[in-house]
């Protein structure tokens, strides 16, 4: 007679991206303490930006991708543009996106573009745990304290409509000092498009000039 052997349960292989190394250091030492003793959790893999993280993403098995939204210096391009890409080449990985955006369009924006979660950086303590577990059994997560911004936005801005992800997209790169020319190159679409996207979001938000734009991104986390 033998004694009923417990199966080991399936090993979920997690993969950290993020440009800040102490931020995935952290993302890590969370995951490891909020995995219960019947959880499996292992990040298996991790990347410093958009290149890299495709690159792994190609090579190497995984079962979620924990991400940074905004992750400069990239050829991949970062922020909706590597949310695109991945959702693209690999449509059955769930994503979470931490990130420290308070600006509700563009957190819309994520929430659109096929994540399967999306926490603030700073609740990453008290909701990863909760946010992965979610995730994991094939639900949707979305942050405590940002279930409002998202839900406000769905139905503000109705005078012009809210931002679609791409003016989002265009508006914080704007904001973050980029061009009209090169926004063009970095998202690969003509100026005449960058252009007009920046003017009907700047209509969709009652902006009137550059410097409104870059008062509006800082005042309201667009840049975080």
């Amino acid at each position: 007679m033998t004694d009923d052997i417990e199966p080991s349960p399936a090993r979920l292989r997690i993969a950290l991206s993020d440009d800040h190394p102490v931020v995935r250091a952290g993302v890590r030492a969370l995951l490891e303490s909020a995995a219960a003793p019947d959880e499996a959790w292992r990040v298996d893999a991790e990347a410093s930006g958009a290149d890299e993280l495709l690159g792994l993403l190609a090579a190497t098995p995984l079962d979620l991708l924990i991400t940074d939204f905004s992750m400069p210096g990239s050829r991949a391009g970062d922020g909706l543009t590597l949310l695109g890409q991945i959702r693209r080449r690999h449509p059955q990985l769930p994503v979470i996106v931490l990130t420290m955006i308070g600006n509700a369009p563009v957190l819309r924006s994520i929430a659109e573009a096929g994540v399967a979660g999306l926490l603030d950086k700073a609740a990453a303590a008290a909701e990863l745990g909760e946010a992965v577990r979610t995730v994991a059994q094939g639900g949707r997560y979305i942050g405590l304290g940002l279930r409002g911004l998202v839900d406000a936005c769905a139905g503000a801005v109705r005078a012009g409509g809210a931002l679609s992800p791409r003016e989002a997209e265009v508006l914080r790169l704007f904001a973050a000092g980029h061009s009209v020319s090169q926004i063009a190159a970095h998202l690969h679409r003509s100026k005449q498009t960058i252009s007009r996207q920046k003017t009907d979001a700047m209509g969709k938000l009652g902006l009137r000039s550059d410097r409104e734009i870059y008062e509006y991104a800082r005042t309201e986390g667009l840049l975080s």
